[in-house]
């Protein structure tokens, strides 16, 4: 009975160090990424990918043949 206390015993501690662990992790990693812009302008020889040169007819167009 003594045996199987202390096994008990030392899986929840187990359990509880890699819970913290993983919590802490997990902390560490939003502190990162929180100071990370993702909507800044792009650096370096970036391609603009929308071209607003379409008339209003012709983007209309577009969607109804593609639908989208």
């Amino acid at each position: 009975m003594k045996r199987m206390v202390w096994d008990t015993v030392k899986v929840f501690v187990i359990f509880v160090a890699c819970t913290c662990l993983f919590y802490f992790g997990l902390q560490v990693m939003h502190a990162e990424y929180e100071q990370f812009h993702r909507y800044d302008t792009p650096d370096g020889p970036s391609v603009k990918v929308f071209n607003n040169e379409q008339s209003f007819i012709e983007r209309l167009n577009i969607f109804f043949r593609l639908g989208e």
